[in-house]
């Protein structure tokens, strides 16, 4: 994703279970009365089976023939090939708004739309995101048929939210701009970064520069409880002139503009991917300093304009075949281990992750929001000017 992104801190618990296995290796008002056979309204039902079984779900997705999905850009996490995979299998097509949308940006086209049918019906948030919109009563409860295989503390209860994938923050850099690449936080407050080092984003807005910010902070003293260290790191950068206000995309770093990059690790490594043919020489490396992990969280909105294709679309993502699509990716999916049991992970995308090292831990809920709160009131001082 690129300016600023859906993503968010995660729940505590959130890669714990993933890393026993990575580590070691303007419309109109839409139409609600999308029904089963048996008269069952598609935007009350809480499972596939509440609705009278898949083939149900399937047919009822299909007369709705649209999904609108919003902040999903085909190069984050392998989402093209989720998106094509998914119109593929059922011939419905996924209108995908503002691609470059951050996780704030998808909570506000929810509460700013309900009722119309532009409105989004998934949302692909940042754990801390999520958790608000299920406070705010913005999510359908409902749970995919691998529902318990996802790992306790990692959905709630209800299904009004449950992770997806997630990933480690890492430093990417243009070998070929850079003359020696940076692998720690300390790394990046060297002179010869100067006006090299970048954010994907607002990290008030954007959860993977929110990971960034708590990333410094653990490299720096701090500690899920005070990221204030890590806001100080950003404005130390900015001071030596090192921190570059442009927002990292891969428009920028193909450019050279922002020729260093914190990022997750998922999309650092598959622009080196992608930059390869663009002759990029794109280094990843996950900083041992501040070793910072995190899931997003799918969610339905309560409200969706096409609640069939919704829930049909959640059951596509937590299916094996949309699970190995992030993946190959580079993102590690919350069925991971259950699949690797089951025997229907991809082992060979699962041996191409990026390397890590020690077992990652998680903020709470309320470190989360205490983090949120120092960062919208320090952030723009700290980096301004």
């Amino acid at each position: 994703m690129t300016v600023s992104l859906p993503r968010s801190a995660v729940l505590a618990g959130g890669l714990a279970a993933v890393a026993a296995l990575t580590l070691s290796a303007c419309g109109a008002a839409p139409d609600k009365s999308t029904s089963a056979g048996d008269g069952k309204s598609a935007a009350t039902a809480t499972s596939a089976e509440d609705f009278g079984g898949m083939d149900a779900l399937v047919t009822a997705a299909k007369k709705e023939g649209t999904l609108n999905a919003i902040a999903l850009p085909r190069d984050w996490a392998n989402y093209g090939a989720l998106i094509d995979g998914f119109t593929k299998k059922y011939g419905i097509k996924i209108e995908v708004e503002n691609p470059d949308g951050s996780s704030q940006d998808e909570i506000n086209a929810v509460t700013s739309r309900k009722g119309q049918k532009r409105a989004p019906d998934v949302l692909d948030l940042g754990s801390s995101f999520a958790l608000s919109a299920a406070q705010q009563d913005l999510t359908a409860p409902y749970k995919v048929a691998a529902f318990g295989d996802i790992p306790e503390g990692q959905k709630d209860p209800e299904g009004r939210w449950f992770n997806d994938y997630g990933g480690y923050v890492s430093i990417g850099c243009d070998a070929k701009r850079v003359k020696v690449c940076p692998t720690t936080f300390k790394d990046l407050l060297k002179p010869e970064y100067k006006g090299k080092v970048a954010l994907n984003g607002n990290p008030t807005k954007s959860g993977s520069a929110f990971g960034g910010v708590y990333a410094a902070a653990l490299a720096n003293g701090g500690s899920f409880d005070d990221i204030q260290p890590g806001l100080d790191f950003f404005a130390k950068l900015k001071k030596n002139g090192n921190y570059t206000p442009v927002e990292s995309t891969p428009a920028t770093v193909e450019k050279g503009e922002t020729p260093i990059s914190i990022d997750w690790d998922y999309l650092n490594a598959g622009y080196a991917d992608e930059f390869k043919s663009k002759g990029v020489d794109w280094k990843v490396a996950v900083p041992e300093d501040g070793t910072f992990a995190q899931y997003y969280s799918q969610a339905i909105n309560k409200d969706a304009p096409h609640p069939a294709a919704a829930r049909l679309w959640q059951e596509y993502l937590y299916s094996a075949e949309g699970q190995n699509l992030w993946l190959k990716g580079y993102a590690r999916p919350a069925l991971m281990v259950a699949m690797d049991k089951a025997g229907t992970l991809d082992k060979d995308a699962a041996a191409r992750l990026p390397k890590v090292s020690g077992t990652p831990t998680f903020p709470t809920e309320a470190q989360q929001n205490k983090a949120k709160g120092v960062l919208a009131q320090g952030w723009g001082k700290a980096v301004s000017g």
